[in-house]
């Protein structure tokens, strides 16, 4: 079911308003797949990590054991992060109960099939109009 002539009208206001209060946030909730920004995530973790391997190698080679345990911790938690940013992008996410990171049932089918965001929002809208 299409919007509305006032319902687009006030859509585009509501978008126009989070343009100007906050340019940079509304562009990152405009991206199409929310994948894309946990590759850049992954992409950044791995860079920590490297980051993380130089930094313990050179406190390894000059006998400074603060510096190799830094780096040490760098690593893990570079790798921590892309973990949870590689986690959330093939579809297991946090919201877990046991966070044991096993897709709740039904919810990493949904995820794969999602569509645009306007479609998720029109899906929303049919099922509030339903259950009244």
């Amino acid at each position: 079911m299409p919007l509305s002539e006032h319902e687009q009208r006030l859509l585009d206001q509501i978008e126009q308003a989070l343009y100007a209060e906050d340019p940079k946030w509304a562009n990152t909730v405009r991206i199409s797949d929310p994948r894309s920004h946990y590759k850049r995530r992954l992409v950044k973790a791995s860079i920590g990590f490297a980051l993380g391997i130089v930094v313990m190698m050179v406190g390894v080679v000059i006998a400074q054991i603060p510096l190799g345990v830094g780096g040490f911790v760098v690593m893990l938690a570079a790798c921590l992060w892309g973990l949870s940013s590689w986690k959330r992008m093939n579809g297991f996410g946090d919201s877990g109960a046991s966070g044991s990171g096993v897709p709740t049932p039904g919810k990493g089918q949904r995820r794969g099939n999602r569509g645009s965001f306007m479609e998720r929002m029109e899906e929303r809208w049919r099922r509030r109009h339903d259950e009244r």
